[in-house]
């Protein structure tokens, strides 16, 4: 996967005006919700026609291979993109409800305003949605630390879990049909 500084990079040479964090949310989030995988994915994520397809080899179109790659790899190894450990619980934490916002966005337009969830579906649905309503906080201690990686984990979950409730399961039941 590309680094956020690389993709932050190309966002801005596409001329776009979301972070890293939130392109990548909104990719993953457009991947769960079963959204086209080939073509211009970046035009349909955007919702933007006008948007050229990334570069074959560029930082939009590794990134775009590597959550693909991710969402299918069965040891769930699914990796959000932000800020690494040694940058502020504010900017991580703010990256990650970035993510978040993108995450939701784009898994609506992929998955319709009623998409087939389970139980659980719906619940990590409604609570990243919550967070996508999320400020970061300007300071915070060892607590607020622990805690923010087990919502790091809960989102990645989340995610994957969305995946097999919309991506995966659509699959599955066109190979029954």
């Amino acid at each position: 996967m590309p680094s956020l500084s690389e993709v932050e990079q190309a966002s801005r040479e596409a001329g776009l005006a979301t972070s890293a964090p939130e392109l990548h949310g909104s990719l993953c989030g457009w991947l769960a919700g079963g959204g086209d995988t080939g073509g211009n994915w970046l035009a349909r994520v955007m919702v933007d026609d006008a948007l050229p397809a990334p570069a074959e080899g560029s930082p939009l179109a590794r990134l775009h291979a590597a959550a693909r790659a991710q969402f299918e790899d069965r040891d769930f190894g699914l990796v959000l993109l932000g800020p690494g450990d040694d940058a502020s619980l504010a900017a991580r934490s703010g990256a990650l409800f970035d993510w978040c916002r993108g995450f939701v966005g784009a898994f609506g337009l992929a998955a319709g305003a009623d998409p087939r969830l389970s139980g659980e579906g719906e619940e990590a649905l409604a609570d990243l949605a919550r967070l996508a309503r999320a400020t970061a906080q300007d300071d915070g201690d060892e607590e607020d630390e622990e805690a923010l990686a087990e919502i790091e984990e809960f989102v990645r979950v989340a995610a994957l879990l969305l995946h097999g409730d919309c991506a995966l399961a659509a699959r599955h039941r066109n190979r029954l049909n």
